[in-house]
């Protein structure tokens, strides 16, 4: 394209990432997805104490807001800030899910009639996915108070993922893209 003068206007788009880089960054996804299914099916969260779950899940949610602050930081300083913010939703929505269903796994060995039936560590996953897809089947309940409450805790913390988070990804994205362009 060019200027109403005849001379050539600059371009603003975003240059592709290589396949390379695009590989690399399937591959980091991957490695850090398959890190944390590890850590939750290895741990042994069903012999854990009430304080220790407390901690787990405040611990765990204060990482999850760690790790999107330094993913924004990330996907602004980033030549491809939109590889970037995928990376940044591949890896924290998995962290997110994990850490509720470590915890619902760890409520349901501290409190076995917390939910309809007992909680396996897929069972957990399993609950977590149908509350955050809020598909909610109905085969396994919250039965008890705590375990409402946390139910509750993990929907309004999925509105403010899926709302605010990918906002603030998404608002990452163009200020690194603006950048860019400077």
């Amino acid at each position: 394209m060019t200027a109403p003068d005849g001379t050539a206007l600059p371009m603003t788009a975003e240059a592709r990432p290589s396949t390379g880089r695009i590989a690399w960054t399937v591959l980091r996804v991957a490695t850090s997805v398959a890190v944390l299914v590890t850590l939750y099916d290895v741990l042994p969260l069903d012999n854990c104490s009430v304080p220790a779950a407390l901690a787990m899940l405040l611990v765990g949610l204060t990482g999850f807001i760690a790790l999107v602050a330094a993913q924004v930081h990330w996907i602004i300083r980033s030549p491809f800030p939109m590889l970037r913010a995928v990376e940044a939703l591949a890896t924290s929505v998995p962290f997110f899910l994990l850490l509720f269903a470590a915890t619902y796994v760890v409520l349901a060995g501290l409190s076995p009639d917390s939910f309809g039936e007992p909680l396996s560590h897929i069972d957990g996953l399993y609950f977590t996915v149908t509350v955050f897809s809020t598909v909610g089947f109905g085969d396994i309940t919250a039965r008890t108070q705590p375990a409402r409450v946390l139910v509750t805790v993990q929907m309004i913390a999925d509105l403010v993922v899926l709302g605010l988070a990918v906002k603030v990804i998404v608002g990452a994205v163009k200020r690194g893209r603006t950048a860019e362009s400077r």
